[in-house]
């Protein structure tokens, strides 16, 4: 049995597929994405727009989940659309134990946002525990971005431990002035930049993310002062903006990489980029593990 006294390292991932990874009928998409999760070995991930996996008693969900080696937490859909459109958590059983899951923001969110209690494997009690937070942000507006984090992601700031992974679809502090609008059609700014009064529009819509750090969630490029890659902005030609919309929130952990995978295979089978974070957490050692 490991002596978890010692830091144990959880990896990370948050994956938007690009609607399942199908394309009609075909599965190409899917079957490439399934094997960058498998290189990846994510111990929580995050995945959105699991579009269609409902179908045949969710058999795609399903084939991650062996596939991977882990177990699903939850796969809720989302509140607007056809009913679709899903977003799923997932965890390794070989490390981690769920302890409780439930929505948040249920009929109130555009997608949805999942929370769970995860606890590591052979810690003994609850204090080494930690809350995931999966969720897909909307991608309307920036007003409605803000309302979502406000009261369902903003009070876990000021939990002991948690990691908020997710489609934000909000850039990162400092991406402000990375936009260049006039490589944006018109009708796409009022989803990234802020509304003036008037009607007009400004810089970025950053309040989303403004608003989570000042409740307590910590940026993990603020700890490892390493500038990642940018998620989006490669795969549509009308959408030219090299930023980081998909992000992994930390609070109480010891973060030891934070990065975009980016390779050639990731950027032809969907227009976001997975995001990975490396993080350490303390748990107490067990020196009699009950498996009943």
């Amino acid at each position: 049995m490991p002596d978890l006294r010692t830091p144990a390292t959880l990896r990370a991932v948050t994956y938007n597929l690009l609607n399942g990874g199908l394309d009609g009928r075909l599965e190409e998409r899917f079957d490439t994405e399934l094997g960058i999760l498998k290189a990846l070995a994510p111990d929580v991930l995050a995945l959105q727009e699991c579009t269609r996996w409902d179908e045949h008693d969710r058999r795609r969900l399903k084939t991650v989940a062996t596939e991977t080696g882990m177990h699903v937490a939850d796969m809720v859909p989302s509140r607007i659309g056809d009913g679709r459109n899903f977003t799923a958590l997932l965890y390794r059983p070989q490390k981690l134990r769920l302890i409780d899951v439930r929505q948040r923001g249920q009929g109130v969110l555009h997608h949805a946002m999942i929370q769970a209690q995860l606890r590591p494997l052979y810690a003994p009690d609850g204090s080494a525990d930690f809350t995931a937070l999966a969720a897909h942000l909307a991608f309307t507006d920036g007003d409605t971005r803000l309302a979502e984090v406000r009261g369902w992601a903003t009070d876990l700031g000021g939990v002991p431990r948690a990691m908020f992974l997710g489609d934000f679809n909000c850039a990162r502090m400092g991406d402000a002035d990375v936009f260049d609008w006039d490589q944006v059609p018109q009708y796409l700014h009022a989803r990234y930049r802020l509304v003036r009064p008037d009607g007009t529009f400004g810089d970025a819509d950053l309040r989303a993310m403004q608003v989570l750090l000042a409740s307590g969630w910590q940026d993990p490029e603020a700890i490892t002062k390493v500038r990642r890659a940018p998620t989006v902005g490669y795969y549509y030609g009308n959408e030219q903006g090299d930023v980081c919309l998909d992000h992994i929130l930390t609070r109480g952990f010891t973060v030891r990489s934070y990065e975009t995978y980016d390779t050639e295979m990731a950027r032809r089978v969907s227009d976001h980029l997975p995001t990975v974070l490396d993080a350490e957490i303390d748990a107490p050692a067990q020196r009699e593990f009950n498996h009943g």
